[in-house]
């Protein structure tokens, strides 16, 4: 796994990202009103000129961007304007019309559908807005199920992620016995419990009080930056936005740095 070196840049022009991933560009001001730079040491994902159409209507328009292990980005939009989109041409799940989309040194856009199945099982994590526990599997179970996958059984494995996420005693509780709050801590376990290098949260607040979202995205963040993955947030909310690394608004004319 790629090691994090943060360091602190109070001079540095924050507007830009190097090349390689080796000097990553951190928008959001500093508590002290400072921008930061942070150094990783790899980049992770880097989308190029990105474009989706459907139909008559572009999607997506020359969409770039640049992503380090360690970091937890933001994608803010309103409904409708194709976060999810994004996220599913990231994942391969949706092919690009135009542009490149390069995970590591492997270009998805150029990759067949057994190879990206095997791509997202091995390296991605997802956490989704309705949860997708599976009812009929015990919360244990459902947060073990990426690594049986892969042909690993690790119940070690799975319930130290489960008591990571505060749900240590409830590996043999059934997905209807929890809470909103509980569903999604066991969504964020299951897609970390594999050791991801990128994860992709699509509205992962969006069916929770405030609270709870607040206790969620806290959660998030701390387990996606204790095992140096690389986060992307998809939110229509600037409050869930807030905790990033770095924000950016999708519009109609591709992405927006947010200040």
């Amino acid at each position: 796994m790629s090691q994090i070196r943060p360091v602190i840049d109070e001079a540095a022009d924050a507007n830009t990202l190097s090349q390689g991933g080796k000097r990553v560009r951190d928008l959001s001001p500093a508590r002290n009103g400072v921008r930061r730079v942070i150094e990783y040491d790899s980049t992770v994902l880097s989308l190029r000129e990105v474009t989706k159409r459907f139909g008559e209507r572009t999607v997506l328009k020359s969409v770039s961007l640049e992503l380090a292990a360690g970091e937890y980005v933001a994608i803010i939009g309103e409904s409708g304007i194709g976060k999810s989109t994004l996220l599913n041409v990231i994942a391969g799940l949706e092919p690009a019309d135009a542009g490149v989309v390069i995970f590591e040194d492997k270009q998805l856009t150029a990759m067949d559908d057994d190879a990206l199945t095997v791509l997202r099982r091995d390296h991605f994590g997802f956490v989704f807005q309705a949860f997708h526990v599976l009812p009929q599997l015990t919360v244990e179970q459902n947060v073990g199920l990426p690594l049986l996958l892969r042909g690993i059984e690790d119940g070690a494995k799975t319930r130290a992620m489960l008591a990571a996420v505060g749900l240590a005693g409830r590996e043999h509780s059934a997905p209807r016995e929890l809470s909103g709050g509980e569903l999604q801590r066991v969504a964020i376990a299951r897609a970390l419990v594999g050791d991801p290098k990128l994860v992709l949260a699509d509205e992962p607040t969006g069916n929770l009080d405030p609270e709870n979202a607040r206790q969620v995205l806290q959660l998030f963040k701390e387990a996606v930056k204790t095992r140096g993955a690389a986060a992307i947030l998809a939110t229509h909310s600037e409050a869930a936005a807030a905790g990033c690394d770095r924000r950016y608004r999708l519009t109609p004319q591709g992405l927006e740095p947010v200040p």
